[in-house]
């Protein structure tokens, strides 16, 4: 018996069109098969029983399974000598099992062994999405829902590799062709039907895979330093006068724009409390003094901690809670109540605060009131990115942190806006699981978790621009969750509408030349008149061929010079923060162009390219003014506009094991490259990140009185 079951070994890709009656199998199967010029296997139930049912007007009863069964794979077996490379079996020993567990409520021990065994590269689980034929065989249509879900919940049960495949007869057949050729890239990759369809399922292209895994293989190039951009080569100074100027124009023109703040919130607070989770992991309580520990670990970091202490906003808070669980806190000694306040500062089930997103924590102490980086936030998106007395405020969140958000976006938003007289909207996305990257091992080998599974981890802050690419504004400010501080909110205020001053006139300028290059007969002295202010204002080199060009190719040239996002970035001056700076960066068709770079995107094994990194003057606090709609109003896409070339490998760990892993073009770095990039000098006091919880003890971060 066994043997009229077993299913003959092949080097075909075995696929399976799998699900209730009359859901499009049959049609599939034909399709595929003579798309792919290989072979399908017709169902041998329905000829079996529709003979039974011409010759005695029966239907299929528990003693007919085991023969149609047997039927099957005979049919299926002896196809496989005139397939191609695919076999495509309409039904499979797994609809029978199916059939018979819903019909009679058990299957034949054979039949159910010989399901659960074979194997097929793919099963297409076909959707109830399409009407119902009836016909002599098919006799539940009011139940079709019930049969999905329990065909649906056979393929988990047994572990078998499925795609639902929904919609109309030529949607599916689109679909199907797609999977199957991205089937084939996969597999030739060395991954598994599995791996294939967790990678389908993640919503990640296969093509983006290998892309990914010939990053690993090959390295990222790094960036070609020509020189640091300083003032008046690459960065524009900005007085205070000029401030005010440019602060004007923007409040003139804003009632007449949509404004948008975009505010990247998701990262949790891990880096900013690192050094106080490595105390309490390896700190020998009782066994040596903290000043030993600060010795033993060279950790100044505590030092600074330990003097501020009673300065931080949750001080109060932590001491409070830390006293009333430990009732003999006060009796201890001063080295183990500092021990457990971190503790209670950090533990899982109260405070957590490594564990939680930045925007969350307080940050800020007004008297017996805390503020978080959100409710700052929302101040300074009332203060200078509102128009009409409306602001649009949008935040980038992990799906498990919103009701966060939400909590206290709804107890401090009315207030905000009494304060300001303007109506605030908040709203949020998530980060897209499809710019998630795979995470190969120190061999670059994907990564495989316990469970076999490979290991996707999100792609960086570069992900974002997908995100970004979803607001439809004209100016969109952009500004770090940690980047708020205490009082100030009128200077930061004033430089942030400076640079969305800046923005517009130049854009002014841009869209005007755009529309002088699109019309006709264009005059000599025109073009010549955009070029002088590509190269002075714009500071974008013109090849050198280009008077050579014809009057349609020089125009056709400055149009893909001009017509680009723009990005007005705010440039401090560098007092050793680490991060990116601003520079002119040469790429590999020979373009110079201004660039914000990451240290680890230069090569400083190379003296050169050290020496210019050294040489920097000024550092990115990630304070941008944004422009994605083009000179017509419309919006670009702005993934049209990375560097693909420009990402990150980084080492991290899982489990306990050493992986790598892709980050994205970072979203102000290679995500942005391809913009018209304008640097402005803005004030120190301007940039306040909060990198350490020791940089809330920065006077920028604590009360003025």
């Amino acid at each position: 018996m066994e043997e009229n079951l077993k299913q003959q070994a092949t080097d075909k890709i075995r696929i399976a069109l799998y699900g209730p009656e009359s859901t499009g199998k049959t049609t599939l199967a034909k399709q595929l098969a003579e798309h792919f010029q290989s072979a399908w296997i017709p169902e041998f139930a329905r000829e079996y029983l529709q003979e039974k049912w011409d010759r005695s007007q029966k239907i299929c009863e528990p003693e007919d399974l085991l023969p149609i069964a047997i039927g099957q794979m005979k049919l299926e077996n002896q196809a496989l000598a005139n397939a191609g490379n695919y076999l495509f079996a309409d039904t499979n020993l797994m609809c029978t099992k199916v059939f018979s567990e819903i019909y009679y409520g058990f299957c034949n021990p054979a039949l159910d062994k010989a399901a659960r065994k074979h194997k097929y590269e793919l099963f297409f689980l076909t959707d109830i999405d399409v009407p119902f034929e009836k016909d002599d065989l098919r006799d539940k249509p009011d139940g079709r829902e019930m049969l999905l879900q329990k065909f649906e919940e056979a393929l988990i049960e047994n572990k078998k590799p499925y795609i639902l495949l929904t919609g109309s007869k030529e949607e599916r057949f689109e679909k199907a062709i797609t999977i199957l050729k991205d089937l084939a890239k996969i597999k030739a990759l060395g991954f598994t039907p599995y791996d294939f369809i967790q990678i389908y399922n993640q919503g990640i292209s296969v093509d983006d895979v290998a892309a990914q895994l010939q990053t690993f293989n090959v390295g990222i190039p790094k960036a070609i330093l020509e020189k640091p951009a300083s003032i008046a080569n690459g960065i524009m100074p900005l007085s205070e006068s000029e401030a005010i100027y440019y602060s004007n124009l923007f409040d003139s023109k804003k009632n007449n724009l949509k404004l948008q703040k975009f505010v990247p919130a998701s990262g949790a607070a891990s880096r900013m409390f690192k050094f106080l989770s490595e105390f309490i992991n390896e700190f020998k309580l009782g066994s040596e003094t903290i000043n030993a520990y600060i010795n033993r670990k060279h950790c100044s970091s505590i030092s600074i901690f330990l003097i501020g202490i009673e300065k931080f906003p949750f001080h109060k808070a932590v001491l409070e809670y830390t006293q009333s669980k430990y009732l003999e806190y006060k009796q201890w000694d001063k080295d183990t109540r500092v021990f457990y306040f971190i503790k209670s500062l950090l533990s899982l089930g109260h405070f957590d605060f490594a564990s939680k997103p930045k925007a969350v924590l307080p940050f800020h102490q007004y008297g017996d009131y805390i503020a978080t980086p959100i409710e700052e936030h929302l101040n300074e998106s009332g203060f200078y990115a509102s128009s009409n007395d409306i602001s649009n405020l949008h935040f980038t969140i992990s799906e498990e942190h919103q009701d966060s958000f939400d909590r206290i976006i709804n107890e401090v938003k009315p207030k905000v806006e009494a304060n300001s007289n303007i109506k605030i909207h908040v709203d949020y996305s998530y980060q897209h699981k499809t710019t998630d990257t795979l995470a190969v091992d120190l061999e670059n080998n994907p990564f495989r978790q316990d469970d076999g599974r490979l290991f996707f981890r999100p792609g960086g802050h570069g992900a974002l621009i997908e995100n970004l690419n979803q607001l439809y504004a004209d100016i969109i400010f952009i500004k770090n969750i940690d980047n708020v501080i205490q009082n100030h909110i009128q200077t930061i205020g004033l430089y942030k509408k400076a640079l969305a001053g800046i923005l517009l006139e130049f854009q002014e300028k841009i869209f005007a030349s755009l529309k002088i290059l699109s019309a006709e007969n264009i005059q000599k002295e025109m073009i010549d008149e955009i070029v002088e202010f590509v190269k002075t204002k714009l500071q974008i080199s013109i090849t050198a061929d280009f008077q050579k060009y014809t009057r349609e190719n020089k125009v056709v040239y400055l149009q893909e010079i001009l017509n680009k996002p723009i990005r007005v970035c705010g440039m401090v001056k560098n007092e050793g923060e680490p991060g990116g700076g601003p520079f002119w960066v040469r790429d590999k068709k020979g373009n110079v162009s201004l660039q914000i770079v990451e240290s680890s995107q230069i090569d400083t094994q190379n003296p050169t390219q050290a020496k210019l990194l050294a040489s920097s003057t000024h550092f990115n606090p990630v304070d941008l003014v944004c422009g994605t709609k083009n000179y017509r109003g419309e919006k670009f896409d702005l993934k049209e506009f990375v560097d693909i070339d420009s990402g990150f490998i980084v080492e991290k760990n899982k489990n306990g094991k050493p992986i790598k892993a892709y980050e994205l073009p970072g979203l102000w770095n290679g995500a942005m490259a391809k913009w018209t990039t304008i640097f402005v000098e803005v004030p120190l006091i301007t940039f306040n990140p909060v990198k350490t919880v020791n940089d809330l003890l920065k006077p920028a971060h604590q009360p003025q009185y």
